[in-house]
């Protein structure tokens, strides 16, 4: 999903992956970043500790480059039925 939206809005994707225990140090709180799972567009936290939704980052990345949200798209009858 990230790679395409990077693409998509010609932003930069960062990913960072550590062994957990390293998200769990008093130097990690320190630098006041999200707990992991985590997902920042500039300094806004989308999610934190969760899953986030292809259209709510959508949104965010949109609102961080000025531009207008995207429109949503035409929903199927299992996104209706479970809501994602």
């Amino acid at each position: 999903m990230m790679p395409r939206l990077g693409q998509k809005y010609e932003v930069e994707i960062e990913t960072i992956s550590k062994p957990i225990a390293e998200y769990q140090t008093d130097e990690y709180f320190e630098l006041d970043l999200p707990t992991a799972p985590a997902v920042m567009v500039g300094e806004e936290i989308v999610a934190e500790g969760a899953d986030v939704a292809e259209d709510k980052l959508e949104a965010v990345i949109c609102r961080s480059l000025g531009l207008p949200p995207p429109t949503p798209g035409k929903k199927g009858v299992l996104q209706r039925l479970f809501g994602k």
